[in-house]
């Protein structure tokens, strides 16, 4: 009920404001006949001319939010699409699987193995609903928790070990790791919720077999820079910035072939952002994939203004 309502307030602008400049477009129409019919003046051709251009800013900006509200449309339909297969899917693997133990017999290793799968999907269900949860509380994400100086070497070692054991392969011979020494000030759930959701990104969208590289350097200024590259198919430049957008997936949930909600790289813009950070998507130079990366600011220029640190967290 209430997304409807937001639904027709968001439209309700352009409708509006489409009726005044036809209604406006009407009377200058209007005025120019009669008027100019019975007098050549200045004045009315100039007030005319302004009252043109108006009406022409006016359609442009009218166009602005149809094509904005439009493009929001399609990601809501997309998310919407996503979600329920994404919620159907397990829940009809796990009706499917629970049905055949009840029904017949079956053998140890075939019991071992529904557990498997019935384990994975329950996984996945957790996944989803914990994405859905972040959006919400995106703003109260490791709020609990105090900002510390994090050994990224460590730390993204070990988002790199469990983002592996979530998508079933061996964390050797997919990610490889390439660090200087870097630390920076941050809550540790915050953090890694950014590096798990790219890490994820990166296995889901890399090739067969999937290869990444997360690699840390140290910037200008204290700054530390994340790079998380993988050997996909890449971003085209046109959809870079538009991925960091809630519900943005590309394509249509017809022809996709990929898991997701299109929300995950919006929570890491977002919470980048609360780090005082900034994340973007470049080309791998000399090779086909994508790199992420993640520009922070090092632990020493925070920890010297512990109370800015705090106010960039918050």
């Amino acid at each position: 009920m209430s997304s409807a309502l937001r639904s027709r307030t968001t439209i309700g602008l352009p409708i509006t404001l489409s009726v005044v400049l036809m209604t406006l477009n009407v009377m200058l129409m209007v005025y120019w006949i009669v008027l100019l019919a019975h007098s050549h003046g200045w004045s009315s051709l100039i007030i005319g001319v302004a009252v043109f251009a108006l009406i022409l800013v006016g359609l442009s900006f009218y166009l602005f939010l149809m094509i904005k509200e439009v493009r929001l449309n399609q990601r809501q339909a997309n998310f919407i699409d996503s979600v329920t297969h994404e919620l159907k899917s397990p829940i009809a693997s796990l009706r499917l699987y629970l049905e055949t133990l009840e029904m017949r017999a079956v053998t140890d290793e075939q019991r071992t193995k529904f557990y498997r799968v019935m384990e994975e999907e329950l996984e996945r269900l957790d996944h989803l609903i914990t994405q859905l949860l972040e959006v919400g509380r995106i703003d109260a994400i490791g709020e609990q928790s105090v900002p510390e100086e994090i050994d990224l070497d460590s730390f993204l070692r070990k988002c790199g070990a469990a983002t592996c054991a979530h998508h079933k392969c061996e964390e050797s011979e997919t990610i490889t790791y390439d660090f200087q020494p870097a630390m920076v000030f941050a809550r540790p759930l915050v953090l890694e919720t950014v590096f798990r959701n790219l890490l994820d990104n990166a296995i889901k969208y890399a090739g067969e077999p999937p290869r990444v590289e997360v690699q840390v350097r140290l910037g200008e200024r204290g700054r530390v820079i994340t790079r998380i590259m993988d050997n996909g198919q890449g971003v085209p430049p046109e959809l870079r910035k538009r991925i960091f957008r809630m519900f943005f997936r590309a394509g249509s949930e017809l022809t996709r072939r990929r898991k997701g909600t299109g929300l995950g790289l919006y929570i890491v813009h977002t919470l980048v952002k609360q780090l005082n950070g900034r994340v973007s998507v470049h080309d791998r130079s000399g090779q086909p994939g994508s790199v992420f990366e993640v520009d922070l600011p090092g632990h020493r220029g925070l920890a010297t203004t512990p109370n800015r640190a705090t106010d960039a967290l918050n």
